[in-house]
C-alpha cells in the first residue's frame, strides 16, 4: 500500500485540477506525486491553460489540509483509497496514456489522462474485479427493449464470472447492474461525484446493495457534487479498464456514444446492440455502427464472449434454424423425393426421368427414403409416406 503522503499528494492534486488534466498527469510521471504537487503549488505547471486553473483553485486554499479531511472521512465511511503505486490498481487504465482523439476544443476530448487516484467502496481489489470485466452503457431515457437486453447480457455475462461495468445512472446502467446482481455476479459503478454521494438519489438502495457484493468508485473526493462535465470525464474510465464495451442504447446526442468511442480509440473491443431503425433511441447505436468500422453487432452474450474473452474458447456458435428430417439428404435423392407426385403411384422408370437422374441412382435413392420413411414402395411403384394426422389442440391425447 502506497504511503500516506503519496497518497495526499495524488487527492490534493485531484482537488487542483479535475481529473484526466493531461499536463498533471505528466507532470506527476516525470517528478513524482509529492514534486509535482509542489510544482503545482508554487505555479510551475508548463501547460498555460492546466496552470491557470490550478491558480483560480489556489485562490480556495492550501489543498493539503482538505486532501487529509477526505482521507479521514472515507475511513469513516468505510471506503479507501486507491493509487497506482499500490498493487490493486487496474493495469487497463495505462491504456489512458496514450489515446487520442479526432480534433476537438472540448476539453472532455482532449484531457483523458489516467486517473491519479480512485476512491473505492467495497472489499474487491479492483484488479481482480476489472481483470474480466464488460462495460455495458447506454441512454438513461431507455426503452423497455433496451433495459430487457441490458438486464439479459448483463445476467449472462454475470452467470459466466464477468463482471459488469457501468455508470449507476438511470435506465441501461441500472438495468446493467441490476441483471449482474440478480445474477449473484459482480458488478461495479463508477461514479462522477464523491463515494457516498447517491446520484441519482433513487439508486440509493441499488447502490448499497452493489457496495454489499461489488463495488462503487470514483476519482472524486467526498463531498465532491455531480457536475455534468464529470459524467464525460468518468466515461473514459469506464472504457479503459474493461475489456470491451457494449452500447446498447443510445440517442443522436448521447454521453453513452462517447464510452464507446474512447473504447475504439484505444483499439479495445466495442460492441453495439442494434434496435428498431424508428426508435430514437438507437439512433446512436447505428450511427456508431455505421461510421466506425471496429464496431461489431451484438445480440446476445454469446456475441460477447466471442469479443471479449479467450481466442478459440468462447467463439459464438453459428445461428441456425431448426433441423428438419430432409435437411440430411443429398441433392438426388431431395429432387427424387420433390418429383414424386402429391397422391398416387409413380413408377421408377418414371421418377428417375422427372428427377433427371438415371434408373440405378433413382432405386438407391428411393430405397434410402423408403429407409428413412419418406416413401412407400407399393404395387407399381413408390408413393409419398402418408403424414401422421395432427390432433387439433383441444383433443385428449
Amino acid at each position: 500500500m502506497a504511503d500516506t503522503e503519496i497518497q495526499l499528494a495524488r487527492v490534493a492534486l485531484t482537488l487542483l485540477a479535475e481529473p484526466g488534466t493531461r499536463a498533471v498527469h505528466r507532470l506527476v510521471a516525470r517528478h513524482g506525486p509529492r514534486a509535482a504537487l509542489a510544482l503545482a503549488l508554487s505555479g510551475e505547471i508548463p501547460d498555460e491553460t492546466a496552470r491557470d486553473a490550478v491558480a483560480a483553485r489556489l485562490a480556495a486554499g492550501d489543498p493539503r489540509p482538505a486532501a487529509e479531511a477526505a482521507l479521514a472521512t472515507a475511513a469513516r465511511l468505510g471506503a479507501r483509497l486507491v493509487v497506482p503505486e499500490d498493487a490493486e490498481w487496474p493495469p487497463g487504465l495505462a491504456a489512458l496514456e496514450v489515446v487520442q482523439l479526432s480534433v476537438s476544443d472540448r476539453r472532455v476530448d482532449r484531457e483523458l489522462a489516467p486517473p491519479l487516484c480512485m476512491w473505492v467502496r467495497g472489499e474487491w481489489p479492483l484488479s481482480d474485479a476489472f481483470d474480466r470485466s464488460v462495460a455495458i452503457v447506454g441512454s438513461r431515457a431507455s426503452t423497455q427493449y433496451g433495459e430487457h437486453v441490458a438486464t439479459d447480457l448483463a445476467y449472462g455475462l454475470a452467470e459466466r464470472e464477468w463482471t459488469v461495468v457501468s455508470g449507476g445512472a438511470f435506465g441501461i446502467d441500472a438495468a446493467a447492474h441490476r441483471g449482474a446482481l440478480a445474477a449473484g455476479g459482480l458488478t461495479i459503478a463508477v461514479l462522477a461525484c464523491g463515494i457516498e454521494r447517491a446520484y441519482p438519489v433513487a439508486n440509493t438502495a441499488l447502490f448499497d446493495r452493489i457496495a454489499e457484493t461489488g463495488l462503487l468508485i470514483t476519482e472524486w473526493p467526498p463531498g465532491a457534487d455531480p457536475l455534468r462535465p464529470r459524467f464525460l470525464i468518468r466515461n473514459r474510465v469506464i472504457a479503459a479498464a474493461t475489456r470491451g464495451t457494449i452500447l446498447v442504447e443510445a440517442a443522436a446526442r448521447s454521453g453513452a456514444t462517447q464510452t464507446i468511442r474512447r473504447a475504439i480509440a484505444m483499439r479495445r473491443p466495442a460492441m453495439v446492440v442494434p434496435g428498431p431503425v424508428t426508435s430514437a433511441m438507437s439512433v446512436g447505436c447505428h450511427e456508431i455502427l455505421r461510421l466506425h468500422e471496429p464496431a461489431r453487432l451484438v445480440a446476445n452474450v454469446s456475441h460477447v464472449l466471442e469479443e471479449v474473452g479467450r481466442i478459440g474458447a468462447d467463439l459464438a456458435p453459428p445461428l441456425m434454424g431448426p433441423q428438419h428430417p430432409r435437411d440430411q439428404l443429398d441433392d438426388q435423392a431431395t429432387f427424387l423425393l420433390e418429383s414424386l407426385p402429391r397422391r398416387g403411384t409413380i413408377s421408377p422408370d418414371a421418377a428417375a426421368s422427372r428427377a433427371g437422374v438415371d434408373i440405378r441412382t433413382a432405386l438407391r435413392k428411393l430405397t434410402l427414403l423408403e429407409t428413412l420413411g419418406f416413401v412407400v414402395r407399393r404395387e407399381g411403384g413408390y408413393a409419398l409416406a402418408p403424414q401422421p394426422r395432427r390432433l387439433p389442440e383441444n383433443d385428449p391425447p
